[in-house]
C-alpha cells in the first residue's frame, strides 16, 4: 500500500510541477513538434531531435515488459502502454500505482506477446536508440540544449519524462526476471544492477533476458483469486 501511495503522489506532483512550475512554452512549439514528426530536422538541436525519438522508444521498451507483465491484472496494461507513447510516464505511473506484484506468466503467449518477447525485438530496439544516442552526442549543440531546457515547457517537461521512465524501469525487473526464472541466475545481480542507468540498460537487459517460463493455466485456481 505504501508503494501505491507513493506513486500515485509522485503522479500528482509530476503533473503539478510540468503544468504549474515548469518554464512556459513557446510559441514555436507546435512547429517544432510538427517538424520533428514529419522528420524535418534541419536547423534543430541534434539533441532535441534525439530526446523526441528516445521518447518513442523508451515506451516500446515498456511494452516489452508489460505485454507480459499484463497478464493477470485487473488493469488492463495495453492501454496504458498505447498512452505512454502519447503523454509518456503520465500514463505509466498510474499502472505502476494500481499494478500487483506477477511473477508468474500463466497460460499461452499471443502473437503481440511474443513479438515484443523476442530478442530480436530487442536488439531491434537497442539499434534505434543507438542511431539516436549517437547522432544526438554527436551533433548537438549542449549549450543551447540547456538554454532551451530553461525557457521552454515541452523540453523540459520531455527532458523530465525521459528521468522519469528511467527511474520507474527497475520496479519492473524484479518480476520480469522471476517470470523468466532468472533471480538465481549467476548474472542476477548484474541485471539489476544495469536496470538503473538511463535507457541504456534497460536496453541491454531487452537483449540478454531469457524467455518466458510459461505456467499452465488452472481453472480452479483462477476461480479461487477472483472469488
Amino acid at each position: 500500500m505504501p508503494k501505491k501511495f507513493g506513486f500515485w503522489l509522485i503522479w500528482i506532483l509530476f503533473a503539478v510541477y510540468a503544468f504549474i512550475f515548469a518554464p512556459p512554452d513557446r510559441p514555436e512549439t507546435l512547429t517544432l513538434i510538427q517538424k520533428l514528426i514529419a522528420g524535418d530536422w534541419q536547423g534543430t538541436n541534434a539533441y532535441i531531435v534525439a530526446l523526441f525519438n528516445l521518447m518513442g522508444v523508451f515506451p516500446l521498451v515498456y511494452a516489452c515488459i508489460l505485454a507480459s507483465d499484463g497478464r493477470g491484472q485487473k488493469v488492463p496494461a495495453w492501454l496504458f502502454s498505447t498512452l505512454s507513447f502519447f503523454v509518456g510516464a503520465f500514463a505509466l505511473l498510474p499502472y505502476f500505482a494500481l499494478r500487483e506484484p506477477n511473477p508468474t506468466f500463466t497460460g499461452k503467449k499471443s502473437w503481440v506477446i511474443s513479438i515484443l518477447d523476442s530478442r530480436l525485438t530487442g536488439i531491434g530496439v537497442t539499434a534505434i536508440a543507438l542511431y539516436f544516442l549517437i547522432y544526438g552526442f554527436s551533433s548537438g549543440n549542449w549549450a543551447d540544449f540547456v538554454q532551451q531546457w530553461q525557457t521552454s515547457r515541452f523540453i523540459h517537461v520531455m527532458n523530465l519524462d525521459f528521468c522519469m521512465l528511467s527511474l520507474l524501469f527497475p520496479w519492473l525487473v524484479g518480476d520480469d526476471m522471476q517470470r523468466r526464472g532468472m533471480s538465481d541466475h549467476r548474472f542476477a545481480t548484474f541485471f539489476r544492477f544495469i536496470a538503473i542507468f538511463p535507457l541504456v540498460g534497460a536496453l541491454i537487459y531487452l537483449c540478454l533476458r531469457s524467455r518466458l517460463i510459461l505456467e499452465p493455466f488452472d481453472i480452479r485456481t483462477s476461480l479461487s483469486n477472483h472469488g
